[in-house]
């Protein structure tokens, strides 16, 4: 988080009560159905759907575009608003498919904590890691679920090693699973000393709660059977002597992760997470910005765009921005300055998202998500303020992995193709290239799978054929440097150069031996991998 100054202003009751916060996991670890256990505790959806079930039942709430509904997994980031207790929580979805992986480095820039889901059986994921790497830079608190705990999981201790040993992290039990897999009878609550009992026979049911005077009390008896209650107390023990007892500044510092046990599927454990989102995880922070820093508490309205969607509404072609909003009070109707464009722009009819229901949002408060229908004028990175010139900034664009040429199917629909794929990199699906030398465009992308979506997604919002082909080029570089240097570089390297869909020069590789040349023969010239989509 940032450092905040002590004398900072109390945040006025509306942003207080804020809770803005991504879920990030491995595929298959639980995402999605947590998500949609949130959305039915907070009254957002009546039923859970069941991501493995078959035909509607399958289709998620939060996942609306096809291929999502048709292979179960997320490949957009989604923003979702509901309330739960006396919190407003807005939950960002992020994709949990690893060739997605750039939308959620933005999606978490535009939250203030994330929620690390965790299968037990398979603990810490190669893409869990990847994740929390991001988290780490940005210093996010973290709140940890371990799911899948009625299938058979690794032992308890072992779990909580492996967050400590391969995370870096503190971790503390906030409850202790009582049984695994088919013994799975729920949760010791270690915070408000209470039993959690699953309810195996209605899996949208909220679990038993037993109020008992410590782990001592006779009527643990009556619910636990001897051997597992003897387990139970004496891993509790051990937990309270070898483990940090919960420290709330710590967890604000991303230094600490409090870890809950349960099965989203069964609506285990998934209540007291929430209740522990609304105490540990912390209000709107100030973001980053330049020429200062924005705080939530200023009057003035102002935000940033992290991700725009296209097309999420099949029957208006449709684009919308998704905005956080950094500070002030938002209503429907404000005019805004959009600062990259130097204009003002009207926005009469801003939404806020249900899962796949939107509603026109009357007003929002700093934290909050809001989509800005627009025709392309708003990009990912922009700033919208009430007049000041400020950027908001450290919104990442990576340097894509996989890069392929990209042909209409139909020759004579040349020009469509160019629009959609501009529309596409400007949603941050794609990176889009074109050459200096040739016809045609380059496109790159971080896993093959987001060719898939890509191909099916042009033909589907704009009926047209589309096929990727290979390149001879494997990566791609954007250039920097003196502007004269910059010139005489393209100048001398014509057929590697390409320009972005912002008109950023950029070099494309064939080998690693490309980018030592120029490290070699060119030392004005700096070779890229990342760029900052401030803009």
């Amino acid at each position: 988080m940032l450092d905040q100054p002590p004398n900072r202003p109390a945040l006025p009751p509306e942003i207080a009560r804020r809770r803005t916060f991504a879920i990030i996991s491995h595929p298959d670890a639980g995402k999605t159905t947590l998500t949609e256990k949130f959305l039915l505790y907070g009254g957002a959806i009546q039923m859970a759907g069941q991501v493995r079930a078959k035909g509607e039942a399958r289709r998620t709430r939060s996942d609306f575009m096809q291929m999502e509904k048709d292979r179960g997994i997320s490949v957009s980031a989604s923003a979702m608003s509901f309330d739960f207790n006396e919190f407003r929580f807005n939950l960002v979805d992020t994709p949990g498919h690893s060739d997605f992986s750039e939308d959620t480095y933005r999606t978490l820039t535009a939250v203030d904590a994330a929620v690390m889901v965790i299968d037990g059986a398979k603990g810490v994921e190669s893409q869990t890691r990847k994740l929390f790497e991001v988290c780490r830079m940005r210093d996010l608190p973290i709140l940890t679920f371990c799911n899948k705990m009625d299938r058979e999981a690794r032992d308890t201790f072992e779990i909580i090693d492996e967050i400590q040993e391969m995370l870096a992290l503190h971790v503390t039990p906030a409850s202790w699973p009582i049984g695994q897999g088919r013994d799975f009878l729920g949760c010791y609550d270690m915070l408000n000393d209470r039993l959690e009992l699953m309810d195996r026979a209605d899996r949208n049911r909220v679990a038993e709660t037993i109020e008992i005077a410590g782990l001592d009390d006779p009527k643990m008896a009556d619910h636990v059977p001897p051997a597992l209650l003897d387990k139970l107390r004496e891993d509790v023990e051990m937990a309270r002597e070898l483990l940090p007892a919960l420290d709330a500044q710590a967890v604000r510092e991303g230094q600490m992760t409090p870890i809950w046990f349960g099965s989203a599927i069964n609506s285990f454990g998934v209540r007291e997470l929430m209740q522990g989102i609304g105490a540990y995880a912390p209000e709107p922070q100030p973001q980053r910005a330049t020429p200062r820093q924005i705080a939530p508490e200023e009057e003035a309205v102002s935000g940033f765009v992290f991700k725009v969607q296209a097309n999420m509404d099949p029957r208006h072609r449709d684009r919308v921005a998704f905005l956080r909003l950094a500070s002030g009070h938002f209503r429907r109707g404000m005019k805004l300055t959009h600062v990259r464009a130097k204009k003002p722009i009207t926005v009469s009819a801003p939404v806020l998202f249900l899962a796949a229901d939107r509603e026109l949002a009357e007003e929002a408060w700093a934290g909050d998500i809001i989509g800005i229908p627009n025709h392309g004028q708003l990009r990912i990175g922009d700033t919208l303020t009430e007049g000041e010139n400020l950027r908001v900034s450290g919104i990442p664009a990576f340097a894509p992995e996989l890069l392929q040429q990209a042909r209409a199917g139909d020759p004579m629909k040349a020009k469509h193709l160019e629009k959609a794929l501009m529309q596409f990199a400007e949603e941050g699906a794609a990176k889009v290239f074109k050459p200096a030398f040739g016809s045609g465009f380059i496109v790159g992308v971080v896993g093959q799978l987001q060719f898939e979506v890509l191909g099916s997604r042009i033909e589907m919002e704009y009926g047209l054929p589309v096929r990727f082909e290979g390149s001879q080029f494997t990566s791609a570089r954007w250039v920097t440097g003196p502007h004269d240097k910059v010139e005489a570089f393209i100048a001398a390297n014509k057929q590697h150069i390409a320009h972005d869909n912002d008109g950023d020069v950029v070099y494309l590789t064939r080998l690693q031996w490309d980018i030592d040349r120029v490290a070699r023969d060119y030392p004005d010239i700096t070779l890229s991998a990342t760029k900052e989509m401030m803009v």
